[in-house]
C-alpha cells in the first residue's frame, strides 16, 4: 500500500479575544497578555489541510484538490474570514477561541466531508511563528 498526504492550504483573516469569563481580569490580562485586548485582536491565518489516502489508479488523486479547495472555502474559510472567532463563528460558540480549540473546531467541520481518502492532519498558523497541529481523536 503506498499512502500518499495530500496538502491544500487556505488563507484568512479573523478576530477574536482570549479570556476565561471564569477567572478574573487580572488573571486574564497575565495569563493572555495582549491577546486579552477587550477590543478585540486579529491574525492572518494560514490554514493546511492533509489528506491522507492512496492515489486513485483512474486520476492518481488522493483527493480532488479542487473538490478540497470548495469544502475548506464553504465549510471553514465563508464562516470565518474577516469574522469575529468568539461571536460569529457557529462551531466556535462556547468554547475558548485559542488556536488548539479552533484546529479542533475545523478538523469536526471537516472530517465527514472529505470525499476521498482520510483527513490526517489539521495545522493552523497563527502567527509566522507560532502553529498548531490536530490529528484527530
Amino acid at each position: 500500500m503506498s499512502i500518499v498526504y495530500a496538502r491544500r492550504t487556505a488563507k484568512f483573516n479573523a478576530a477574536h479575544r482570549l479570556h476565561n469569563p471564569a477567572m478574573s481580569d487580572e488573571w486574564n490580562l497575565a495569563t493572555f497578555g495582549k491577546c486579552n485586548n477587550p477590543h478585540w485582536h486579529g491574525h492572518n491565518y494560514t490554514l493546511e489541510i492533509v489528506v491522507a489516502g492512496e492515489p486513485n489508479p483512474e486520476t492518481g488523486f488522493v483527493v480532488d484538490l479542487a473538490e478540497l479547495k470548495q469544502i475548506i472555502e464553504e465549510r471553514i474559510v465563508s464562516k470565518c474570514d474577516h469574522r469575529n472567532l468568539n461571536t460569529q463563528v457557529d462551531f466556535l460558540a462556547g468554547k475558548m477561541t485559542s488556536t488548539e480549540n479552533f484546529a479542533i473546531g475545523i478538523w469536526h467541520q471537516l472530517v465527514d466531508h472529505i470525499p476521498s481518502g482520510k483527513l490526517h492532519c489539521v495545522r493552523l498558523h497563527e502567527t509566522d511563528n507560532n502553529m498548531v497541529e490536530y490529528f484527530g481523536d
